[in-house]
């Protein structure tokens, strides 16, 4: 099952943007490719499900983490650790290691690439799970994130009698200015996110709000007092089989790759000569 999900989080991993480099360590690149294959393995293929914030957090630590253990092994250069018994010792037992991860890893990907799923199979699927591609009721939101309620209410009153692109235009620049959210840099943008993803006063204020307005209360959480802006919303529609048929292929592929690999591990252990010692 372990197996499963980590190649799941490389499946999901590939779908994403082309890699381009987000800063560079004595002249060693991270790349957002590199970040992000450590971020959906990490959780497991779940990180896209996390709330904005709390993946921009996630991100920002793995890259000072990724920053850090580059300076590390610089200066571990400089000062002859490559050259130390201790190294040399430690990376044979680990390359002994990586060895046999490596070789299962590709043998894993060669089973799941030969199995095949034909579109009478997806269909069936599609047809025989229809709640299961339900694209649920969404908003765009923004947020000013602060301390206390009463600086909430300022900026609330602030706002006042401001609307369209106006009042848009203000929000963004008193999020810039005064917000202490992780969001801020971007006017508080957290994109669009379905009932649940937020706290739960959080979820309660904004789905009940009008396209284009703000709170006319501070909106307290565990992190402080919200003042939110509705950008947008969606509502709830059923996905047509065209949008939701790669998914399908690769959730049907699971299910069988995790089958084969079940009835493939009786035939190797029924091969093999397996002695538990005391």
């Amino acid at each position: 099952m372990k197996r499963a999900l980590a190649l799941w989080g490389i499946l999901i991993s590939a779908t994403l943007v082309n890699a381009t480099v987000l800063v560079s360590v004595n002249g060693n690149d991270i790349t957002s490719e590199e970040v992000n294959r450590v971020l959906m393995e990490g959780t497991q293929g779940r990180f896209d499900s996390l709330p904005t914030d709390k993946q921009s957090e996630l991100r920002q630590r793995m890259i000072d983490g990724m920053i850090a253990q580059r300076l590390v092994f610089n200066d571990a250069q400089k000062s002859g650790v490559l050259t130390t018994k201790e190294f040399k010792s430690e990376y044979q037992a680990a390359a002994a290691r990586l060895k046999m991860q490596i070789a299962v890893k590709v043998w894993e990907q060669r089973q799941f690439d030969a199995i095949k799923v034909n579109l009478k199979e997806k269909k069936a699927y599609y047809d025989a799970n229809p709640d299961y591609f339900v694209d649920k009721e969404k908003v765009h939101a923004r947020h000013i994130l602060v301390k206390t309620s009463e600086e909430a209410l300022s900026i609330i009153k602030s706002m006042k009698g401001l609307s369209g692109d106006r009042l848009k235009a203000e929000f963004i620049a008193q999020t810039k200015a005064k917000s202490m959210g992780l969001s801020a840099a971007r006017g508080g943008d957290l994109g669009y996110f379905p009932r649940g993803q937020m706290a739960p006063s959080f979820n309660d204020a904004v789905f009940s709000m009008k396209e284009g307005t703000i709170s006319s209360e501070p909106v307290p959480s565990q992190y402080g007092y919200h003042i939110i802006y509705l950008e947008d919303k969606m509502m709830a529609r059923k996905m047509n089989f065209d949008e939701v048929k790669g998914f399908v292929e690769q959730r049907l592929k699971m299910d069988k790759f995790k089958m084969y690999i079940d009835k493939r591990m009786v035939l190797l252990r029924s091969k093999a000569h397996v002695t538990y010692v005391k």
